[in-house]
């Protein structure tokens, strides 16, 4: 029995080695990072990035390259801002820019830059991914489980996009709740066994609760333990994304957009993305199922539970909004020649943010919504390229509110 069940899991190791290609060479690549990168004894397996570097490592120690050491103490009143830009026909993004190169404005008003750091700081990543029984239901063939749809992309990004040490990745599956599988980590040993673990396993739930995964990505929570910890307790404390200082970071979400259960509705869950102020870049999973029932669908959802045409529209339009509020891109995927190039333009504006920040002053804790524009000045002449150029950022933010004192 136990010779038939390895023959099995070999099976399924080597159909997505077929499958993604990049597989093997991790492999390779995590024994030689294990051997040079060894975690310290009295370390957590997995401790998070702090933002720090070593007190014996300069910036150019970390990530191989000199950095501008621009230091500035972080407010909790600060407004952080991560910007990419790129150019408008022909889509290079722009390197190199200064904090002189870029100007901020509030409401119309031109605000100082007081925080600034350039795109060459590692990234801090979470991957989001629905996997769910109804998605896989809904997705794949007989020779192709619906589930690989959302986890070919996943492990084709943490095989050929990540590069530890210096970038850390956590990844989060979610179907009637997210499930942390790896807190952030940037041992590529664990990053090979998160993806063994989710396809090797199979969804649990027919929920998608893709709003309640966002607030515990983002903010936290209590929820289920990290899996690959190995904890003794069913359910743990998890910081967000958001606890994280002094890192580049964004969210990563491989999901449908379809929401079936969750506890917070649509607007709690655009209102937490919205003030986090981190870019979330999404692969739209909806065309594949499109592509494979075209006119079967309904315009309602049946009485089974499927999405009808509606709920298609509903969700397409949540994963755009989620994309364009936070800074980040939207990318529907129909076939799946399609991931390499769209993995490749999501990492081009992962590893070409700019963050900025700049503090709006007291008189702003009005618990209204105010819009930021970031203009850019790419060859230094006075003069800002809005025609050539775009500045992919959050368009706004909302202001917290003080209590009147009684």
């Amino acid at each position: 029995m136990r010779h038939h069940l390895y023959r099995r899991i070999s099976a399924v190791a080597l159909a997505l080695t077929m499958l993604l290609g990049a597989c093997g060479q991790l492999a390779q690549v995590a024994q030689g990072q294990a051997r040079r990168q060894p975690p310290a004894t009295n370390q957590k397996k997995n401790k998070r990035p702090d933002g720090q570097t070593d007190k014996n490592e300069t910036p150019t120690d970390v990530v191989g390259k000199p950095q501008e050491a621009e230091t500035i103490s972080v407010s909790t009143s600060l407004v952080n801002i991560e910007a990419a830009v790129y150019h408008k026909k022909t889509g290079q993004v722009m390197a190199g820019l200064k904090k002189e190169n870029f100007a901020i404005f509030e409401d119309g008003v031109q605000r100082d830059i007081s925080n600034f750091a350039t795109p060459e700081a590692p990234l801090t990543v979470a991957m989001v991914v629905e996997y769910s029984k109804l998605t896989e239901q809904l997705g794949g063939d007989y020779n192709d489980p619906g589930r690989y749809e959302f986890l070919r992309p996943m492990a084709m990004f943490l095989t050929q996009f990540v590069h530890p040490p210096e970038d850390y990745v956590s990844v989060i599956a979610f179907d009637i709740r997210p499930t942390p599988i790896t807190d952030f980590t940037n041992d590529p040993r664990r990053i090979q066994q998160t993806i063994d673990l989710m396809l090797k396993n199979y969804p649990a739930f027919r929920e998608v609760n893709l709003y309640d995964a966002l607030k515990f990505t983002l903010i936290g929570g209590r929820g289920d333990s990290v899996v690959l910890d190995n904890s003794k307790s069913a359910t743990s404390d998890y910081a967000g994304l958001v606890d994280i200082q002094g890192r580049r970071k964004a969210i990563i979400l491989i999901a449908s957009g379809l929401d079936t259960f969750s506890k917070i509705n649509y607007d709690k869950a655009r209102k937490i993305a919205q003030n986090s102020g981190v870019p979330i870049y999404i692969i739209g999973t909806l065309k594949f199922f499109q592509k494979k029932y075209g006119d079967q669908i309904g315009a309602n959802d049946d009485l089974m539970g499927n999405p009808g045409r509606m709920s298609f529209l509903q969700a397409e339009n949540a994963l755009k909004t989620f994309a364009k509020e936070t800074g980040g891109a939207y990318y529907p995927v129909t076939f799946e020649g399609e991931l390499p190039s769209v993995l490749g333009s999501i990492n081009a504006l992962l590893r070409s943010q700019y963050s900025l920040a700049f503090n709006p002053g007291e008189q702003k804790r009005d618990g209204k919504q105010h819009k930021i524009l970031v203009k850019v000045d790419v060859d230094g002449d006075g003069q800002y390229d809005d025609k050539e150029f775009i500045v992919q950022h959050r368009p706004f933010y909302n202001s917290p509110k003080d209590e009147v004192k009684k």
